[in-house]
């Protein structure tokens, strides 16, 4: 049903007060609060664009507006008084404003060159009040097509339009409303991601153990810590029983981000588990895990891995570790000598065969095993750091901070070498680092 007032023909027809029944339209009102700029104080984008449309008009005033069910809030007003954090005093009655015509019109403009005599405004409350000889506006669309509201100038006399000068307003308007929607779409686009991250952190750190199984006999501790951001990697660690007198500890590292990343982690966690309970070498073991990595998930993701089969003896330790692409363990003597564990072998699921080694070691009373991830020793001060230099924390630095571990059982080990480290990148680290501390108590 469409009406028509003084002129002005509303598709829709009126509300009960009279005025355009598009104003009360739910999904247009769903629109106008979606862009959240209702009720919110100036901005320079917007102030820019309406002082430009009073340039080219050689109007005084200039106008920004959303219109919603009872009123239109000026986002941007030129010409006018006020403050600019006054938000209250940014907003007149819907009915004392022209935008309703733009709503009620659905999409067209609303132009007025002698406001006082034409028969659409002539008994408008606002023209005497608000001084307005002339008016014109053209509508701010949401991407569906709804009318937010309006980018309009008023001239104090009346004004003969030129072509010129409406389709520049046009122009702007098109330019508000686009800035409005790329708003909007990096707002979506940073909740997605923020859920997808969340969705994620959740995946990774439910294949991290909630805590780790006591091993009679031993002091075990691991940490994990997230780096500074919205990036997920996929560090990982697992300390397991095997079956008799054997355990298994692993560390490993997922190249990518996200959930991608966390699906290869529960895929080599549960088929390593899997592998291990077959074959004590863990050599063996990352073979097979490759196999599966490259069955299962193609050539396009890779992982390092570390792991160490041991057994708890009368004297403290005895195992063989195999390293996949990843940095070899560290072993700190209960007299401070730190010592590696390992030989370079290939990363896992990007070749057939890999070369994988067993390296035997052996853990004394006071000596403590430390398996991690390169995130330990690749850490450095963000890149906003005053200065250039942003040396790593290096290999150099990690034996340093383990060395300094005197006295400590394997909860207090990593905590000193989390607090180091983080000293070291002042708080902020670029990679996730995952720590795993076997140690032997000492005797008496």
């Amino acid at each position: 049903m469409t009406s028509t007032v003084d002129g002005a023909v509303f598709p829709r027809g009126l509300r009960r007060d009279g005025l355009p029944a598009a104003l009360s339209d739910p999904v247009r009102l769903a629109a106008v609060a979606a862009t959240g700029l209702v009720d919110t104080g100036g901005e320079d984008v917007f102030d820019d664009l309406a002082r430009l449309a009073a340039a080219v008009t050689g109007c005084e005033r200039a106008f920004i507006t959303l219109v919603d069910e009872h009123r239109s809030f000026w986002k941007s007003c030129v010409g006018v008084d006020l403050d600019p954090g006054d938000v209250a005093g940014r907003q007149n009655a819907v009915r004392e404003s022209f935008c309703y015509f733009l709503v009620g019109l659905e999409g067209e403009p609303f132009v007025v060159s002698d406001a006082a005599a034409d028969p659409r405004t002539r008994d408008h409350p606002s023209v005497a009040p608000m001084r307005i000889g002339a008016w014109a506006g053209y509508p701010i669309l949401a991407p569906g097509g709804e009318v937010l509201g309006s980018m309009c100038v008023i001239d104090d006399v009346p004004h003969t339009w030129r072509s010129a000068e409406l389709d520049s307003l046009g122009a702007l308007a098109r330019a508000i409303g686009n800035e409005m929607h790329l708003r909007k779409a990096l707002d979506t686009t940073r909740q997605a991601l923020t859920a997808l991250t969340g969705l994620a952190r959740s995946l990774q750190d439910s294949l991290l153990p909630p805590r780790l199984t006591p091993v009679p006999g031993l002091d075990v501790a691991a940490s994990y810590l997230p780096a500074d951001g919205d990036s997920v990697v996929g560090d990982f660690y697992d300390l397991f029983h095997i079956r008799g007198p054997w355990w298994g500890a692993l560390m490993g590292d997922v190249c990518g981000h996200g959930v991608e990343a966390a699906k290869l982690t529960a895929l080599a966690r549960y088929t390593l588990r899997a592998e291990a309970g077959r074959h004590l070498s863990p050599s063996a073991v990352l073979t097979r895990l490759n196999s599966a990595i490259i069955a299962q998930r193609g050539r396009d993701r890779f992982l390092t891995a570390a792991y160490a089969t041991f057994r708890v003896t009368s004297g403290g330790v005895t195992g063989r570790l195999a390293a996949a692409g990843h940095p070899p363990a560290l072993v700190r003597r209960a007299d401070g000598r730190i010592r590696s564990v390992g030989r370079a072998g290939t990363l896992l699921g990007m070749l057939d065969d890999v070369a994988v080694t067993d390296v035997r070691f052996r853990l004394l009373p006071g000596d403590t095993l430390l398996l991690y991830t390169d995130g330990a020793t690749e850490g450095r001060p963000p890149a906003d750091r005053p200065g250039a230099d942003r040396p790593q924390f290096g290999e150099d630095g990690l034996a340093g901070a383990l060395a300094d571990c005197h006295g400590e059982d394997a909860v207090g080990t990593v905590a000193h070498i989390g607090r180091v480290h983080a000293r070291h990148c002042l708080g902020r680290a670029d990679d996730d680092t995952a720590l795993l501390a076997v140690r032997v108590p000492p005797i008496g």
